[in-house]
């Protein structure tokens, strides 16, 4: 497997695993794994994995509310990594925005 597989698998796992504790925790533990990946490869994991979830689920029970919340992160990771991306001109990585987070916004630092 790839590391995008395998950080797709973890979201995956993360989003199923039944507890808000993990959810919440998702997108800094994925940067924390995997802090050399570029942080645009973590909103794609988990914009897959919502899909996923979406798609293989039925969308009246609360999966569909897991992939909403999937999306969200997604969404929010995107707007940090555009900030941080338009600071430094330059390609982030997952470790940049565990710094960003500690200096600047700490949102997916707090559980």
């Amino acid at each position: 497997m790839t590391p995008i597989d395998d950080i797709v698998e973890y979201a995956l796992s993360e989003l199923l695993s039944g507890s808000d504790r993990r959810r919440r925790a998702l997108v800094r533990n994925l940067c924390g794994r995997w802090p050399d990946q570029p942080a645009l490869e973590i909103v794609f994991a988990l914009t897959s994995a919502a899909s996923r979830i979406e798609d293989n689920l039925d969308r009246e029970s609360s999966s569909a509310e897991i992939a909403t919340y999937g999306y969200r992160l997604a969404a929010l990771l995107a707007a940090d990594v555009f900030a941080v991306e338009s600071m430094r001109k330059t390609l982030v990585k997952a470790d940049d925005l565990l710094h960003f987070w500690r200096r600047v916004d700490p949102y997916f630092l707090e559980l």
